[in-house]
């Protein structure tokens, strides 16, 4: 019996090599689609940067267009900060804002007809490393050493740190679970997408975008939301009280 074999080629999760070059000595080191998907949306969002800055330098009193919406996004961000940080909320506005922009854009970046940059585990695990260093630093800034030893025996006395080893295990999973739930979400989208034109090329035409609009706008904007709320969750249980 003959059986239909579907050829890789058919499909395209545009993952694709563009140059590659000798990293001092060490090896060769590939310049895929990722790297150049993460350059564009990082020049967008720097461009968006630029013309918001000389927009607030000149704004006015009465704000209209694009400073109403510049202020909206920042009202917008700065009140979900202040609703899960409390006191702390304004030393984390900047880092906070910065990655929900950058996060939410790179997810809905397929509607321009990019591969997202956050279906790469390279660019979501930079992003969890960082939270990770983060929590870390308040946690002993804010924090007793004695304080911290007896958070990591918990809940057994501190005299007797049989969980220790488990609650460590637990504070390196941070980053990894933070960055795979990011990562998996969104290149789970990619790769429907990627099958559906791959498999039905010319009957999917039109109908597709409804499911553009689950997977890159609805998902990409409520794993954003998560990301940034376990963040600040994190820190603020780190910080403590303070």
């Amino acid at each position: 019996m003959n059986y239909c074999v579907l050829l890789a080629d058919d499909i395209d999760f545009m993952v694709h090599g563009i140059f590659k070059y000798n990293f001092f000595g060490l090896g060769e080191v590939w310049i895929t689609t990722t790297h150049v998907c993460l350059l564009i949306v990082m020049l967008i969002l720097i461009g968006f940067a630029i013309a918001a800055n000389r927009c607030l330098a000149k704004a006015k009193d009465e704000p209209t267009g694009f400073q109403n919406a510049i202020e909206m996004i920042v009202e917008m961000l700065d009140g979900m900060v202040d609703k899960t940080m409390g006191r702390a909320a304004p030393k984390f506005y900047n880092y906070i804002g910065t990655i929900f922009i950058f996060i939410l854009f790179s997810n809905i970046s397929g509607l321009l007809g990019l591969r997202p940059p956050t279906a790469d585990y390279g660019t979501t695990l930079a992003l969890g490393v960082i939270t990770f260093v983060l929590i870390h630093v308040n946690t002993w800034t804010h924090n007793k050493p004695k304080d911290i030893w007896k958070d990591k025996c918990s809940p057994l006395p501190p005299w007797l740190p049989i969980w220790l080893p488990i609650n460590i295990i637990s504070d390196i999973a941070v980053p990894i679970s933070l960055s795979l739930r990011l990562f998996a979400n969104v290149l789970s989208g990619t790769v429907m997408m990627a099958l559906i034109y791959g498999l039905l090329k010319w009957i999917a035409i039109g109908w597709p975008a409804a499911l553009h609009v689950y997977f890159d706008l609805f998902s990409g904007a409520i794993q954003t939301y998560v990301f940034c709320m376990l963040t600040m969750t994190y820190i603020s249980n780190a910080r403590g009280d303070k």
